[in-house]
């Protein structure tokens, strides 16, 4: 079966003014956002990819937009159930007011169990984008042969949870897993099992860096460890 490698979008303007966008039109990338998709091309030189498929949300967009314009011949498709998270009321809420939310608690320790207000589950987003995983899976090898090669963009929370199902861990321990923008994930699928080949990974070490005391700082945001995967 094929390889797929999980883009997580590039940095937001909601990454860096702290908020959870969710599915809120116009939260575009900042200007280290677009850096960062400007590199994608180069990064992915070399691999033969069969299409790419994205989330149909504009970060997700505007992340693929360079690699697309580099490589013209490329099938290029947007897939609706790897969107964000449907955070409903929560959305567009500062992530430090939403700390102090009762439901933050259920989110972070026995996240199978969040729902939240007016919006989806955590446990309804990873049936929905795992199962376009699978799906996709099944397209891209019946089109192009069990050893090809693709791409999704996604967000945080979505790529967390299909690494979850790949590694066979239960939802709850998926926010254990950390994808920062622009992060590239890549999970090899199998008859028998998938096989987590990176996670995460940015081509730098410089994101390890232990955060700056000063609060206006925006490494949170660059390493993507706000509370809900990421915040977008």
């Amino acid at each position: 079966m094929p390889t797929l490698i999980l883009v997580r979008h590039g940095r937001s303007t909601a990454n860096t003014s702290g908020v959870l966008a969710g599915r809120t039109p116009g939260v575009a990338l900042d200007d280290r956002g677009q850096e960062q998709a400007a590199a994608l091309p180069g990064r992915l030189d070399g691999l033969p990819l069969a299409a790419a498929v994205s989330s149909p949300l504009q970060r997700c967009q505007e992340t693929l937009a360079p690699l697309l314009a580099a490589r013209p011949d490329l099938p290029s498709h947007t897939e609706e159930r790897i969107t964000e998270c449907d955070y409903g009321e929560w959305s567009g809420r500062k992530l430090a007011e939403l700390n102090d939310e009762p439901l933050m608690t259920t989110v972070q320790q026995h996240p199978s169990a969040a729902a939240f207000p007016g919006g989806e589950s955590l446990r309804a987003m990873q049936t929905r984008s795992v199962e376009a995983v699978r799906e996709w899976n099944a397209r891209i090898e019946a089109e192009h042969g069990a050893d090809a090669l693709y791409l999704m963009c996604a967000h945080g929370d979505i790529i967390k949870s299909v690494v979850a199902d790949a590694l066979g861990m239960h939802l709850d321990l998926f926010q254990r897993i950390s994808a920062g923008p622009c992060s590239l994930t890549v999970i090899t699928y199998t008859p028998l099992r998938p096989f987590l080949l990176r996670l995460g990974d940015t081509g730098e070490l410089g994101s390890l860096a232990p955060p700056a005391a000063d609060p206006a700082d925006t490494g949170a945001a660059e390493r993507g460890t706000a509370a809900v995967g990421g915040g977008a």
